[in-house]
């Protein structure tokens, strides 16, 4: 935890990731951060006591860079990061859809670079973060990013083959749960009751259901089967959600982020 990290154009996601790495140990002195706004800049060092600097002194000063900002502004960065950052540098980018190789071929030879993809639940400490290597990283630099991202959440190695379908499954993840109970929340006040308690009454039920499918190792089928009893008032709302082609649309909407993502990975090399 001596090595010093930058986070590069830090937002929500990347202010999380700050406050995960100091509750893990790491020193405020040895995060640096940059921000498109110095209000901003200042805001984080208020906060967290870390050190703002430009991108420019970031790059030649931080071991580790961790690349936050949004995949259209990804090339105008590393155009700026460029001639300041030396192959051994490790680089980590959090931008969906964009592959290593854009980067490494905007750095110098040789230069690790991983891909990341977390979710919005680093900032309560819960991320999924899934982790793949360039062509350059070394075990010692995934296991480094895995102690990185650990500090908010669970990580995930896979192949970078793989990235579009995790952003399409855990990246957008918590936007389809958020969906899920915006529309259970409506139906709860169509039967009658108050949104406050519907809306607890769902999100326990959803908590109580993500720890079921964590820590009792049963496929979500079985988990599923012992709550329909036959006739009872589960089947006739699982046969309603069937009816109105409510998994073939789940299918076609992780298609469909899956698709996005590659058009953002395609639209950043024009």
């Amino acid at each position: 935890m001596t090595q010093k990290v930058a986070v590069l154009g830090t937002g929500k996601i990347g202010e999380a990731l700050l406050s995960g790495m100091i509750g893990a140990g790491w020193s405020p002195a040895d995060l640096l951060v940059t921000a498109r706004r110095p209000e901003r800049a200042d805001e984080l060092r208020a906060r967290h006591g870390v050190v703002p600097v430009t991108n420019a002194e970031a790059a030649k000063t931080a071991d580790t860079l961790i690349l936050t900002v949004k995949p259209q502004d990804m090339g105008t960065l590393l155009d700026e990061l460029a001639p300041h950052v030396p192959a051994d540098r490790l680089v980590i980018s959090g931008a969906a859809g964009i592959p290593t190789a854009f980067f490494e071929e905007r750095l110098a030879p040789g230069t690790p670079v991983v891909r990341v993809m977390t979710n919005t639940p680093a900032l309560v400490d819960e991320a999924m973060s899934v982790i793949s290597a360039g062509t350059h990283p070394t075990a010692e630099h995934l296991a480094h990013t895995e102690e990185i991202f650990g500090a908010v959440g669970k990580t995930l190695r896979v192949p970078e083959s793989q990235q579009d379908a995790c952003t399409a499954l855990s990246g957008s993840g918590p936007a389809y749960f958020f969906y899920l109970v915006e529309a259970m929340t409506d139906a709860g006040i169509l039967l009658g009751l108050p949104r406050d308690k519907a809306h607890d009454l769902i999100v326990q039920s959803a908590i109580g259901a993500a720890k079921m499918l964590r820590d009792s190792g049963e496929h979500p089928v079985k988990l599923r089967e012992n709550v329909t009893s036959p006739a009872g008032t589960t089947i006739n709302a699982i046969r309603e959600l069937e009816n109105h082609g409510v998994r073939a649309a789940l299918i076609a909407a992780l298609e469909a982020a899956r698709d996005r993502s590659r058009e953002l990975a395609s639209g950043t090399k024009d």
